[in-house]
């Protein structure tokens, strides 16, 4: 469910620890194989990070947000770009209006999902391709988090669907030729989303880092985050942590980009 008033307090500080990341932003890019002159939109664009990046790549981007704090935000960083606050469940656009569209890290926020997706469809023009990055509730439960924040974590997975369900529900919207690609977390990652600092343990006691990730502020056991940046901080302190993230070693990918096309 996504909880405004949250994200009105999370987007205060922002934009200190989330920057588009270049790859990223490579990948939504090339998933969406924009035409020459289209006209494409951002679905929970936030503060405009990513709407800004694909824009610099010659993109017609348009931004579209609930929060009344990420959208003041995006509207000032960004002047020359549109941005529209809206639900993604009710969005104040035509039909056929754009010929494709991204969202990253946003469907797990929605109120009504297929609602949401409906109205993506909607404006989408036949044919258009439109790109998610997100993830499924085994690959959070892959994380080495989950060692030292176990009902955080969980909480964190009951919001998405496994890829099964989630092509049933895109397919139930109205969308075709729907395929995956994993994304491993790669060195170097500029945006700090939950698992963006995988190789960087430390960066977790870091309050400011935590305050941008939805699962710490939303999602979180508070006394268990406590308890678990304590053990955090003596494993990295004895080297512990080493053996922990390999233990959580796996092939699932930490995220999923879905691609997929309005029929």
């Amino acid at each position: 469910m996504m909880q405004q008033p949250v994200y009105n307090t999370i987007g205060t500080t922002y934009n200190s620890t989330r920057h588009a990341d270049a790859y990223i932003a490579g990948r939504l890019h090339a998933l969406l194989a924009p035409a020459e002159g289209g006209k494409y939109f951002d679905i929970g664009c936030g503060t405009g990070n990513y709407t800004r990046a694909l824009t610099g790549m010659g993109l017609n981007m348009t931004g579209i947000e609930p929060s009344g704090v990420m959208i003041e935000k995006a509207t000032a960083d960004n002047p020359g770009i549109t941005f529209v606050q809206a639900a993604a469940e009710s969005i104040p656009l035509a039909d056929a209006t754009f010929d494709g569209g991204i969202g990253t890290f946003t469907i797990h926020h929605w109120n009504d999902m297929q609602k949401g997706l409906r109205e993506i469809h909607r404006i989408m023009k036949p044919g258009g391709r439109f790109v998610l990055l997100s993830f499924t509730p085994e690959q959070l439960m892959g994380y080495w988090l989950c060692h030292y924040f176990p009902r955080t974590m969980t909480n964190s997975a009951a919001v998405v669907s496994d890829i099964g369900a989630m092509t049933g529900i895109f397919e139930d919207c109205g969308f075709t030729d729907i395929s995956t690609e994993k994304y491993f977390v790669h060195e170097g990652l500029t945006d700090h989303f939950l698992y963006s600092n995988k190789y960087r343990p430390a960066a977790y006691l870091d309050p400011g880092i935590r305050s941008g990730v939805s699962s710490f502020r939303i999602y979180a056991d508070e006394a268990e985050v406590q308890q678990g940046l304590v053990q955090l901080e003596e494993d990295i302190r004895s080297g512990a942590i080493d053996s922990i993230i390999q233990q959580y070693e796996n092939d699932l990918g930490d995220y999923l980009f879905y691609h997929m096309r309005k029929a």
